[in-house]
């Protein structure tokens, strides 16, 4: 019997797309949920890059309508102006390149001073914010609570004031025989140049070398044979008594180079700035605060129950905070003090307001001298990116050492 309804004619794949096995084959294909996911992330990458094709293009067309050229052989003019602050020689005949390797040396001394101001306040505060007496407990709160409610620009200005407004050399506020404190910064006494010191330098790293050898082979006799190693009482002899020995044999040099008010300043000694004081204070006091709450955090980590046990075997509280809570916390401190390590690193970039010679503050200078904006603000950005990687490289690197090893 002839069906009432026509047959309708079966689709068929447009002529482009080949044989209809292929062109099934070719749209199951992009039922793949993994394969969409590609073709749309290229998609997305080549839409990115034309636009930032687009804006350079743009860019270069403006800047050559206002007669500005583009590129970076301007960093080998003659930069034809004097930085206070520097770790190496640099004069006004030097280039624009010199200058921005001073400002860069300058904001990694600045960085590193203030991680490690930062890092011993931070511990310091946060093992008092846990502890027992009332009072210090409340103090480290109340420092907390303050420090990292006051923004760091605010905190790095007050240090820049409260310096300023101290008495001039003439009437300098002494500190014993060892130095000054005045508007100008600190003076204090060093070390008469002698090669004695140098010997003395190398054989104190090779202390700390020695003392970081013993602690390993004791963790390792430790673990293997059950023995404990007089560790300690090396390490101190290691470190006080070879640099001792060494400085003995080298002469024993004991003259110290004091500073001495010549004219309106102090000469001789070594003088820290007031830019580079008011900056470490507010850069180092405001991360300490967020680094001591991680140390509060970490060492809230650790069960009680081990406190406890510790208590019952007769542990004093630094063997406590020595073997037991500190290693055991570090798990849950590195990682956020990696972030508060970052931070402080791009903080520095406050300089600006005091006028300490750091690589934000000395791009400014360059922007202003080339009308290179683009090209300077692009190498700050390049720099303090790496400054931040490789920082963040290193302390995960610091993570997997203290990291606890599953067995």
């Amino acid at each position: 019997m002839k069906s009432p309804h026509p047959t309708l004619p079966s689709a068929s794949a447009p002529s482009w797309l080949g044989t209809p096995s292929y062109a099934r084959r070719l749209l199951n294909a992009f039922d793949s949920k993994s394969l969409r996911a590609w073709i749309y992330q290229c998609l997305l990458g080549l839409l990115i890059v034309a636009f930032s094709y687009w804006l350079y293009a743009n860019v270069v067309e403006n800047l050559r309508s206002q007669n500005i050229a583009t590129g970076f052989g301007f960093l080998d003019h003659t930069a034809q102006f004097e930085i206070g602050e520097k770790l190496i020689a640099f004069t006004p005949r030097d280039s624009y390149l010199r200058a921005l390797g001073v400002g860069l040396l300058n904001t990694l001394y600045i960085t590193l001073c203030g991680i490690v101001l930062a890092t011993l306040l931070g511990f310091s505060v946060g093992i008092a914010r846990v502890s027992r007496n009332w009072l210090l407990a409340r103090l480290a709160g109340g420092y907390i609570e303050m420090m990292r409610n006051i923004p760091v620009i605010l905190q790095v200005i007050f240090w820049s004031v409260v310096i300023r407004n101290l008495p001039s050399p003439r009437d300098a506020i002494e500190l014993g025989n060892l130095g000054f404190l005045t508007n100008r910064g600190l003076s204090f006494a060093v070390p008469a140049a002698h090669h004695g010191w140098l010997w003395t330098g190398i054989a104190l790293l090779a202390a700390v070398l020695i003392s970081l050898i013993l602690n390993r082979v004791a963790r390792y006799v430790r673990e293997s044979r059950g023995r404990s190693l007089p560790t300690g009482r090396l390490t101190l002899a290691a470190l006080i008594g070879l640099p001792l020995l060494v400085w003995w044999l080298s002469g024993a040099p004991a003259e110290l180079d004091r500073p001495i008010l010549r004219g309106f300043n102090f000469r001789g000694g070594f003088t820290v700035s007031p830019e580079f004081t008011a900056l470490l204070l507010g850069i180092a006091l405001y991360s300490s605060a967020f680094i001591a709450e991680i140390v509060r955090a970490g060492i809230q980590s650790i069960p009680k129950g081990q406190l406890e046990a510790a208590r019952a075997l007769s542990f004093s509280p630094w063997h406590m905070m020595r073997h037991i809570i500190i290693p055991q916390a570090m798990r849950v401190i590195v990682p956020p003090l990696t972030s508060q390590y970052v931070s402080l690193s791009k903080n520095s970039s406050i300089a600006v307001v005091v006028g300490y010679p750091e690589l934000a503050n000395i791009s400014n200078t360059l922007m202003n001298q080339t009308g290179q904006a683009l090209e300077v603000i692009a190498i700050m950005m390049v720099v303090y990116l790496t400054v931040s990687i490789v920082t963040s490289l290193l302390m995960n690197l610091f993570n997997r050492v203290v990291a606890i090893k599953e067995r």
